[in-house]
């Protein structure tokens, strides 16, 4: 796990890493939850695994409405800090509610909640991570921020793992303890994250509420957009990937340490993947990043074994390092001065829109086929969006 004040150094801007302590909290609380919560479902509760997939499709497709208009909506009022700290607080305050759940249905409405915060954060959070970072650093910010995700994610499954494998308790039990990271983001959200002293966009006289934002979007970020939808079509909730690893052997209780491994590289990768978009080209690292996730995906299909899940996670955790800064990094970058919430706002929106389908069809092909065709499926749309990218996709010439 890199030290975050190693990995971001002194030239990243105080509100980025503010936000990053911030997710580190959020996903500590988050991680200590989601990676046993299929395990809930299809145990205690009795829910089948295309529940998994309604539950997981259904929450982010909200959540994504709300990404739609929340970045544009900052971009309206020239301030990012209400939306992320109001989006933050939802999600602690309801996340913890997990614990008390005594029916799917009920999961399935505390999750709605949950991502309705991460919707309303979302894109004007990253649209402030750009809005105080240099072109040629964004790459390192966006990984940055990712790397701290990823470091809570780490240290929320071994938590998990520490009080059902040491201590026994149960499941809901262990949910519970995520209310006390939920509260330090709270407190670290609305203490730190600022926006910036100037304003996002000029003081000039306009209308209150203008939809005139999304004409302006520049054609090749629509593309890239676009590009980045058909890839997340194939890319579904990791709650299938944490079942497989059930089906090949791993133990219920060394499930959150399968998520430790997966995060561990993640946080490791996060920074220096970001990084290397700064130094080679976004696409490059996108779509190298990319052929990683069709490689993995069909290994999953393939594996026969407990060690090839954990193998696989660890090579999965390469993908994100890879994807996720650079991917925001080249929204940034096309977005224009004043549209960073717009563009935020739609590149967020498709690729939650675009997890209903993924994961509804995961689940339906899976029991309908079995797990080779699920996993192959998400391979092959890896690869017809990174062919994709390298044909019609562009980004700006940066000095």
């Amino acid at each position: 796990m890199a030290d975050p004040h190693d990995t971001a150094g002194t030239q990243l801007h105080p509100t980025v890493l503010a936000t990053g302590w911030v997710s580190l909290f959020t996903d500590l609380s988050s991680e200590i939850i989601y990676p046993l919560l299929p395990l809930f479902l299809v145990g205690p509760l009795g829910a089948s695994v295309g529940f998994v997939g309604v539950i997981e499709g259904f929450a982010e497709s909200v959540a994504s409405l709300l990404k739609l208009v929340s970045g544009w909506w900052s971009d309206q009022l020239g301030k990012r800090r209400p939306l992320v700290v109001g989006g933050y607080c939802l999600s602690g305050l309801t996340r913890p509610l997990m614990a008390l759940a005594a029916a799917p249905w009920q999961v399935l409405v505390i999750r709605i909640c949950d991502r309705v915060g991460k919707g309303l954060r979302s894109a004007p959070r990253d649209a402030l991570i750009a809005d105080v970072t240099e072109p040629e650093l964004r790459g390192k910010a966006f990984g940055y921020q990712r790397a701290m995700d990823h470091t809570g994610a780490v240290l929320g499954p071994l938590v998990a793992f520490g009080l059902l494998h040491g201590c026994g308790w149960k499941l809901s039990t262990v949910f519970a303890v995520a209310a006390i990271p939920s509260l330090l983001a709270t407190v670290a959200v609305v203490g730190w994250v600022r926006d910036r002293p100037d304003p996002p966009r000029p003081a000039v006289a306009r209308p209150p509420v203008s939809f005139a934002a999304w004409r302006g979007l520049d054609r090749r970020l629509v593309v890239v957009v676009a590009v980045i939808g058909l890839f997340t079509l194939g890319n579904s909730s990791d709650a299938f990937l944490l079942l497989r690893a059930r089906d090949l052997g791993v133990g219920e209780a060394w499930i959150p340490i399968v998520w430790v491994a997966l995060h561990l590289v993640k946080a490791v990768s996060s920074t220096p993947g970001g990084s290397l978009s700064d130094r080679v080209g976004r696409r490059r690292v996108i779509i190298g990043g990319w052929a990683v996730y069709g490689l993995v995906y069909l290994g999953f299909g393939l594996a026969s074994a407990a060690w090839q899940a954990w193998a696989l996670f660890a090579v999965y955790g390469l993908y994100f390092g890879l994807t996720e800064g650079a991917e925001k990094a080249l929204v940034a970058d096309l977005a224009g001065k004043e549209l960073k919430g717009t563009a935020f706002s739609l590149y967020t929106f498709v690729v939650g829109i675009a997890a209903l389908p993924a994961s509804l069809i995961m689940g339906y092909l899976w029991q309908a086929a079995g797990p080779l065709a699920a996993f192959g499926l998400g391979a092959g749309l890896a690869v017809a969006a990174s062919v994709a990218m390298a044909l019609c996709a562009r980004e700006p010439v940066r000095p």
